[in-house]
């Protein structure tokens, strides 16, 4: 098996689930498929490497509980590890494709798409707490961080089918990953001082960058002071706008979000269409401008015409 196929997250399995997954498998009707073929790149398509690549980065065997966690954490870690495999996106990998185990959680890019950083790393101004990580698996939104899109959406629909004390620890093992407890008393702080000091760099009627924004964007974008809803995405708090690559915040902008990837109601339309990509380029640079206190985005218009081409062609 090729590294893409995560097999080095699903050691970790028991041997009872590796059954149960069989038995389900066994139970699908089988369809006539003839195999593809290996389209990868020499040397890559040689199967006998694959040999030295498990040699040097596969580590095999079963997930073990960790004493000093409760068993809520650990059963969010057993699944995060091993069948939700969470790390095959939010890790970096190295030059033979392998996460590095140095930085695990640490944010990686995946399909035009950036998969953040689920540690302390995040940049967003609210850590992701356990009540925010369950609203946002189970329901594809967190008033104070956004709402799930592009690959991270087939995520919640497959979790949809897991029980609520699955979500649960799931949530419970990635707000300890993040070291959430440890900034909880600053939430309602963070939040109010995101949300004020964007509203005060907001600029004026002359402000062209804002008069776009205005037009385009600020009626669904607007909440009082401390108080965001989910069903209307504060920029101020959302993580797409404190990354380092803007490619999430383009991807949204271009693409929309469709009534099934976010709660019922809960819609964005796609201004791919209707804004040029220095339209586009200006909206971004404005929320990373008022919305964060980050340095601004290098070759916006190069990056937001690089995104359109690599869509069109994967469409």
């Amino acid at each position: 098996l090729l590294p893409v196929f995560s097999f080095d997250h699903f050691t970790k399995l028991s041997d009872d689930d590796v059954r149960a997954l069989y038995a389900y498998f066994m139970t699908r009707k089988p369809i006539h498929a003839p195999a593809r073929p290996n389209g990868i790149p020499f040397p890559f398509n040689i199967r006998y490497l694959q040999a030295g690549w498990k040699l040097l980065f596969f580590r095999p065997g079963r997930f073990e509980p960790e004493a000093e966690k409760s068993a809520e954490w650990n059963r969010g870690a057993y699944l995060a590890l091993g069948l939700s495999h969470c790390g095959a996106c939010h890790t970096p990998r190295n030059l033979l494709g392998a996460e590095k185990p140095g930085d695990v959680y640490g944010g990686a890019v995946v399909d035009n798409w950036v998969a953040p950083p689920l540690t302390a790393a995040n940049p967003a101004p609210a850590p992701w707490t356990r009540e925010e990580l369950y609203d946002y698996l189970r329901t594809g939104v967190s008033k104070l961080h956004g709402t799930a899109a592009g690959p991270m959406f087939p995520v919640v629909q497959g979790l949809g089918a897991l029980p609520d004390s699955d979500v649960r620890a799931i949530a419970t093992y990635f707000a300890d990953v993040d070291k959430a407890a440890e900034r909880l008393p600053y939430v309602s702080g963070a939040v109010s001082l995101a949300m004020s000091d964007a509203l005060a760099k907001e600029g004026d009627q002359f402000d062209s960058d804002a008069r776009l924004y205005t037009a385009a964007c600020a009626s669904c974008h607007y909440n009082r002071d401390n108080a965001p809803l989910a069903a209307r995405p504060d920029l101020a708090l959302n993580s797409a706008a404190h990354l380092s690559d803007p490619s999430n915040l383009i991807q949204v902008i271009l693409r929309g979000i469709s009534a099934e990837e976010g709660m019922p109601g809960v819609v964005m339309p796609a201004f791919g269409g209707a804004l040029s990509d220095d339209d586009v380029a200006r909206i971004a640079a404005y929320l990373r401008r008022t919305r964060t206190d980050l340095p601004p985005w290098p070759d916006l218009t190069m990056k937001i015409a690089a995104i359109r081409r690599q869509n069109g062609a994967a469409d």
